[in-house]
């Protein structure tokens, strides 16, 4: 993720900000700027206006052109349904996942993936329902997935004690909102990306997508994974089903790219040798080219990690990249480059200068 700065004093600014600190001055992240441009109390004196989802329920920090018909952001047209809002808690958790999910828009603009809402004129598009378990406790709880371009998340993934019970019942290294995010989203990638002519490639690498699917998971969660599932696989649960393997490892690529788009426009430099020669300067790295990509994230990882181990934290990255994953990462990044369109001044991130 780039750098972003105040419009009115050139303060650094955080992506959800919605005033800068410094001055004061209401701003908002426009999505084709790539900025965060300052509000007006008035929208009908500036450039911009704020999402509807910032005026009535203080939950969106994007902006919309003040001449655009438009009262919802890109990013929040993509909800189909909410949870009820009378209820504090639910006011709380869908502000998290909203926030969690403008980043997940963000990733994809950058990459090229511009998602529009699915609907009756455009039924390749995507949608999100964010759902609250129901009051009975014996009707079936709300389940996280993906089915025909509509992804389904329980918002109890934003209470963070509930989110870590269940990571640790599901033993899961890694569970977070944004992860689930982009985890669901791959799958309705594979959808719009992985064609016909693609599917020898893609077996090759993440197995046959036409095993039944819901035997594939009994079998995963009646035996596990296998033991030596880190040889050829991201994560543990990616072992399941070819779909699962995919799912997972686009997750990580945006983990990846988000990660290195922030060291890039951080101009980070990491020393891997006692020498102290700089091995991977970041500002250099070729984004197009995913050799390059692939050699510097390593580095990077173990930097983030040892960021978090310094405040005591565990790893926010613990996962290894064995060759196999890497070769997935490669046919993700080939796919994502052959059917990106630009955007951002003609550009997406895997071309940053």
């Amino acid at each position: 993720m780039k750098n972003f700065y105040c419009e009115n004093c050139e303060s650094r600014v955080f992506f959800s900000n919605t005033v800068c600190l410094n001055c004061g001055t209401a701003i908002g992240f426009d999505i084709e700027s790539c900025e965060m441009v300052a509000l007006p109390e008035n929208p009908q004196s500036g450039q911009f206006k704020p999402c509807l989802n910032y005026t009535t329920h203080s939950t969106c920090n994007w902006a919309i052109p003040a001449d655009s018909p438009d009262s919802l952001c890109c990013s929040c047209k993509l909800t189909e349904t909410i949870p009820d809002l009378t209820l504090t808690e639910n006011l709380v958790a869908w502000g998290k996942i909203e926030e969690a999910k403008r980043r997940l828009v963000y990733n994809l603009n950058r990459l090229g993936l511009r998602p529009k809402p699915k609907t009756e004129t455009n039924p390749d598009g995507l949608l999100f329902k964010f759902l609250a378990d129901p009051d009975d406790p014996n009707a079936p709880p709300v389940l996280t997935g993906h089915a025909a371009g509509v992804v389904t998340l329980n918002i109890a993934e934003a209470d963070d004690a509930e989110r870590e019970r269940r990571r640790t019942a599901m033993g899961e290294p890694y569970r977070t909102l944004v992860g689930h995010m982009r985890h669901e989203v791959g799958h309705y990638y594979f959808d719009l990306l992985v064609k016909e002519e693609d599917r020898e490639g893609f077996r090759e690498l993440f197995g046959d997508e036409r095993e039944d699917y819901g035997e594939a998971l009994q079998r995963h969660y009646k035996e596990g994974p296998p033991s030596d599932w880190a040889d050829s696989f991201i994560s543990a649960y990616a072992t399941a089903h070819a779909w699962e393997d995919w799912a997972e490892t686009w997750a990580h690529y945006l983990h990846m790219m988000d990660s290195i788009g922030t060291a890039v426009h951080s101009h980070t430099l990491i020393e891997r040798t006692r020498q102290g020669d700089p091995t991977f300067d970041y500002k250099s790295i070729d984004l197009n080219s995913f050799d390059s990509i692939i050699s510097s994230w390593p580095a990077l990882a173990c930097l983030i990690n040892s960021f978090n181990r310094s405040l005591g934290m565990p790893d926010a990255y613990p996962f290894t990249t064995a060759t196999p994953v890497a070769n997935k990462l490669k046919f993700i990044h080939k796919l994502i480059s052959d059917h990106a369109t630009p955007w951002y001044g003609g550009q997406k991130d895997q071309v940053i200068r």
